[in-house]
């Protein structure tokens, strides 16, 4: 990752860390819960899986496994931002529940885990702050078993038309004064349509994905494509 997109970053989610998930469901509209699930379901989750969420950060994703009840798995969260692993900490304390699981500070491209360990990476709305994809996805195939799966949950662009047009003024207009009004860092949330705007076409992603080495690219667009998830197998 470029040296000066990083630190950048970093300081953006630590300091939007408290307002994360509230800010999440409310732009949203409560739509983000619907597709962790979605993605979560891809997964086809057995008994004993390793799974580890890349950009975990408040949790969302481990917390929805979680719920599940599934069987002696373990689950694994990576995020670069303290604030956000601290706060995810603190609502599974909350909630009881007795999974295995671990967090690390880490960022995508340098994940310390040996090739062939985990059943499935996952990553929701974290690839398109990653400037280097091919090398994260390249990362994620090394460490998947042969078999494993590769979810990646992202906003993207509808396409064109009245739906595109009304998207576009609340994403570009509406959104940026509502994160600025409850979370005081106006560039956060003017920096996230502009990253969904420079996010490569969906086309274009899968490509990359089978470039990582990736079989069985697909998407699937959710809430008319404002949301795709690509799914890719080891």
């Amino acid at each position: 990752m470029d040296k000066k997109e990083l630190p950048f970053i970093k300081s953006m989610f630590e300091n939007i860390a408290d307002n994360y998930d509230f800010l999440n469901k409310l732009l949203s509209l409560r739509q983000d819960v619907y597709w962790r699930k979605k993605m979560i379901s891809s997964l086809n989750i057995k008994e004993n899986f390793k799974i580890l969420d890349v950009a975990c950060g408040t949790g969302d994703v481990i917390i929805e496994i979680m719920k599940n009840n599934y069987k002696n798995i373990h689950l694994y969260g990576a995020d670069f931002s303290k604030n956000m692993i601290s706060i995810a900490l603190k609502k599974i304390k909350k909630k009881n529940y007795t999974l295995n699981f671990n967090f690390l500070l880490t960022n995508a491209l340098y994940l310390p885990f040996l090739n062939e360990s985990f059943n499935a990476v996952t990553i929701a709305f974290g690839i398109r702050n990653i400037l280097n994809k091919d090398k994260a996805l390249k990362e994620f195939y090394n460490i998947l078993k042969p078999g494993g799966t590769l979810a990646v949950l992202e906003l993207t662009t509808p396409k064109s038309g009245f739906f595109f047009t009304l998207y576009m003024i609340y994403f570009k207009k509406i959104l940026p004064l509502i994160g600025q009004f409850f979370s005081e860092n106006r560039q956060a949330y003017r920096y996230l349509p502009e990253s969904v705007e420079n996010f490569p076409t969906s086309d274009i992603f899968i490509n990359k994905i089978k470039k990582a080495g990736f079989k069985n690219v697909s998407k699937s667009k959710l809430t008319l494509g404002i949301t795709t998830l690509f799914i890719g197998s080891k």
